[in-house]
């Protein structure tokens, strides 16, 4: 589990993007940092994790799903969030499960580590590791807010971040077909 209950800056900066009220998913969420900003400020909140102890911590904040989402089935298949988020934490086999999640007028606002990291500490695998561009390519079909991909101090780390929403279904413009009923 994460060691500190403190939001990353990251998704504190960009939090606001979630419609009001709308349900926000922590994927791979531990201790439940971002369920906790976000449930602070009325929005309810699901975490997933694989970790028994951590849903049992957030459990008294909303939905809380112990599932192993790297072996096993995506459990909130046909579901999708006002909010997704995603930090410290990459199974690039989801990627595409958790940018469909996103609800339209939603937001993914995720945050790893990236390519580099592996000279300063862990993790070091590329496995775990973001390559350039990555999430610019897996946010492909939502209009990207921000990016970054970069070095971070405090502690020393490279990460790749990203903000995208699902722009909002615009009504129809076409005119409703109505049948008419003939005697």
């Amino acid at each position: 589990m994460h060691a500190s209950l403190l939001p990353s800056d990251w998704v504190v900066r960009w939090s606001h993007l979630a419609p009001a009220g709308a349900r926000v998913l922590d994927v791979a969420c531990g201790a439940g940092r971002h369920l906790r900003w976000f449930h602070a400020r009325n929005h309810p909140v699901t975490g997933v994790d694989r970790a028994p102890e951590a849903i049992a911590s957030i459990a008294p904040l909303g939905e809380a799903i112990c599932a192993d989402i790297e072996g096993g089935p995506w459990p909130l298949a046909g579901r999708t969030f006002g909010g997704v988020v995603v930090t410290n934490y990459l199974w690039r086999t989801l990627l595409p499960t958790i940018v469909a999640s996103v609800a339209s007028g939603g937001v993914l606002i995720y945050e790893t580590f990236a390519e580099g990291n592996e000279t300063v500490g862990k993790p070091s695998r590329p496995d775990f590791l973001l390559r350039p561009g990555e999430l610019l390519h897996a946010c492909a079909g939502l209009r990207i807010v921000a990016y970054e991909d970069g070095f971070l101090t405090a502690p020393e780390r490279f990460v790749q971040r990203i903000v995208a929403v699902r722009p909002a279904a615009a009504p129809s413009t076409t005119p409703r077909r109505i049948p008419l009923c003939v005697p």
